[in-house]
């Protein structure tokens, strides 16, 4: 891997193992979807050939946990993926209805720590509601089994951070970690899914085991929507 890719992941690290990860920007009231893109998008063009939209993928059932499903032969698509989430799951990790979300995508300028903002080398979504809030995001850079090990034991070191032993894998390497925050508890699975890097969190007032839990079914979730077909 080239250096340069190496320091960027590294410098990545600090900011994304407490606190979310890239900081998404939520609060409540006036939160919306950011978008993810840039406004364009071509007139459409007739055409004689009637079109149909394709199938709706099919999703698991929320109450499906991480040790049901294979994560170890599962392959990672590196892009865009908060419009293939689940409602559903999005609901259960919450347990309530959404009253905001966000989201950045590869190259956008994103918030990042605290009011700093800086150029997001990510895919990345959120929602939150009542004081919780679950998000993802994958790193666009392809990630090397090496830099992987790396990012998962950067992750254990972090302060105020315990890993989960008893975790079921989320790809390979991968770690699960419950950490205290200014805003309660952050619970995350972390993994490398063939050369994607893939982070999804639970945040809140919670209880451990709750946090735990919700963590777990929404990481499932999260990877319907970038599994690739």
């Amino acid at each position: 891997m080239p250096r340069v890719l190496v320091l960027l992941i590294a410098g990545l690290v600090t900011s994304l193992v407490v606190g979310g990860g890239l900081v998404l920007g939520l609060a409540g009231g006036s939160d919306g979807d950011s978008g993810e893109g840039s406004g364009e998008g071509a007139a459409s063009t007739p055409s004689d050939t009637p079109t149909t939209a394709p199938p709706a993928r099919p999703t698991t059932p929320p109450e499906v946990t991480l040790s049901e499903v294979d994560t170890l032969t599962t392959a990672v698509r590196r892009e865009a993926f908060c419009d293939a989430v689940a409602p559903g799951a999005v609901q259960a990790a919450l347990a309530t209805v959404p009253t905001g979300s966000t989201s950045y995508v590869d190259g956008q300028a994103a918030q990042v720590t605290g009011q700093v903002e800086d150029i997001a080398h990510e895919f990345a979504c959120g929602w939150t509601a009542s004081r919780v809030t679950a998000r993802a995001w994958v790193f666009a850079p392809p990630v090397t089994r090496r830099v992987a090990t790396d990012l998962v034991r950067t992750a254990q070191r972090e302060e105020g951070c315990e890993a989960e032993p008893q975790a079921p894998p989320f790809g390979r390497p991968s770690v699960a970690l419950v950490c205290r925050t200014t805003t309660g508890l952050q619970a995350s699975f972390r993994g490398l899914f063939g050369d994607a890097w893939l982070t999804c969190t639970v945040s809140g007032r919670l209880e451990r085991s709750e946090a735990t839990e919700r963590a777990d079914r929404w990481c499932v979730a999260v990877l319907d929507a970038l599994a690739e077909p």
